[in-house]
């Protein structure tokens, strides 16, 4: 019997400028996501969850929260992208166009830029763009992120998992 290691990577060497890394899954934004996150994050914008306040403004409906959609794309981005790694900050975030309660999320992200990290050789540099698409092919958001992501084999997961107690196999 062979144990199968799934998602490990990617690691740093499997980064090339141009490639591009679609999500493997899409995120419906339902109206708790949308409400709970404006409440969590103390957002007294009406637009986010006022509906007869947001139907008497040109979108006619409520938003869904950009740092949601942020927060949503970010995460799409974790297991194909940034598993091995951490962001160093964004250049810039953009929401080109609007998101609404029911929308679905996906997440594509193109390498920019990839070089070994001046400071530590065991991990190296990845610069990213990454846009949040809808279902329809509105770009929600854009934005550039610089990513520290660890090589093949110097990763601190390398070995996680635990092996059972001898009386529990």
């Amino acid at each position: 019997m062979a144990v199968q290691e799934i998602g490990q990577g990617p690691f740093f060497e499997d980064f090339k400028a141009g490639d591009i890394y679609r999500s493997s899954v899409g995120r419906t934004v339902t109206e708790a996501d949308n409400t709970w996150f404006t409440l969590l994050t103390n957002n007294g914008n009406q637009m986010y969850f006022n509906a007869d306040y947001a139907r008497r403004t040109r979108f006619e409906r409520p938003l869904v929260n950009s740092a949601l959609t942020l927060a949503i794309v970010t995460g799409l981005t974790g297991a194909d992208v940034v598993r091995n790694g951490v962001g160093l900050g964004w250049k810039e975030v953009r929401f080109p166009n609007q998101m609404y309660v029911g929308d679905t999320l996906y997440a594509e992200t193109e390498i920019l830029l990839a070089r070994e990290s001046p400071k530590d050789p065991r991990r190296g540099l990845v610069k990213v763009r990454t846009r949040g698409i809808s279902q329809d092919g509105a770009v929600v958001m854009d934005s550039e992120r610089n990513l520290l992501i660890w090589k093949r084999g110097q990763a601190p997961t390398a070995n996680f998992f635990p092996a059972p107690r001898e009386e529990e196999k």
